[in-house]
């Protein structure tokens, strides 16, 4: 079974923040199915492609920092494969609505992402991240990501590509992929649905 963890910080005052980007992927992969809470996590299982391929969503609810300590209780319940996992996240580096798959690497500074690769204790875990960017300059990136989207974003086809992209990892890998929405242009305001 694939596991799709979205990062993200649980809690009102955190809803529609750039840092819970993953949230809003996996909460709209999972749209029409009930999510079920569990130690430190709300989770739901899905179905995505043809042929169908079983899919654990979860959403960690241990704030940002601890998003890894949801492997604890899952391991209790699955076996859990590193290669299996995508972790999606927000990155403020990448103009909004880029795409990065890959295969692994470092946490790039996102405590969310180190947390999970600290837990998992390898580097080697696929990850999608979501431009968020850029960051202005006069704003502290921690307070820039804790924002509210602007009016102007289109989150709305930000999520849509993430979950496309994730659709793609599920059914035919992360080669097909990352050659597929790595390359993906920035989203300029008022932009259609990508296919």
């Amino acid at each position: 079974m694939r596991i799709v963890v979205g990062l993200g910080n649980p809690g009102a005052r955190y809803e529609l923040t750039r840092h819970n980007i993953g949230f809003l992927v996996v909460e709209q992969l999972a749209e029409g199915t009930v999510w079920r809470s569990s130690a430190k996590a709300l989770t739901a299982r899905v179905s995505v492609g043809d042929p169908q391929h079983e899919v654990l969503l979860v959403k960690p609810q241990t704030f940002m920092n601890g998003s890894g300590e949801v492997f604890e209780p899952l391991r209790d319940q699955m076996d859990v494969e590193p290669e299996h996992v995508l972790v999606i996240l927000d990155d403020f580096l990448l103009d909004f609505g880029r795409m990065r798959l890959r295969r692994g690497g470092t946490d790039g500074g996102h405590n969310g992402l180190a947390s999970v690769l600290q837990h998992l204790a390898t580097e080697q875990v696929p990850r999608l991240r979501l431009g968020v960017g850029p960051a202005p300059e006069d704003v502290e990136d921690i307070d820039y990501v804790l924002t509210r989207f602007a009016p102007s974003d289109d989150v709305d086809e930000l999520v849509h590509r993430g979950c496309a992209a994730t659709r793609c990892w599920v059914t035919e890998g992360l080669e097909a992929a990352m050659n597929r929405f790595n390359g993906f242009p920035p989203l300029s305001p008022g932009e259609g649905h990508t296919p």
